[in-house]
């Protein structure tokens, strides 16, 4: 039986504790405005997709979820 915490996979689990925390600068969505709404939403879902990517890999954000959902909420205008 596992753990929680304990890799199945061989590869080393990472946690808030013992991941690289990444500062930033964060890309800025606000240039992405002028898109129509379609284009807007699928940005933001390529933002998200690329977040969760990298927190797969252990990189932890300073940046909060929430408030990475809001700031590129307000800078797409959705």
């Amino acid at each position: 039986m596992t753990t929680p915490m304990e890799s199945t996979t061989g590869i080393p689990v990472v946690t808030p504790a013992t991941g690289e925390v990444v500062a930033g600068p964060w890309p800025c969505y606000s240039n992405c405005r002028h898109l129509p709404e379609r284009d807007r939403w699928e940005v933001y879902g390529m933002a998200k997709a690329a977040r969760g990517a990298l927190e797969d890999r252990g990189v932890v954000m300073a940046e909060a979820y929430h408030d990475f959902i809001a700031r590129i909420t307000r800078e797409l205008n959705l």
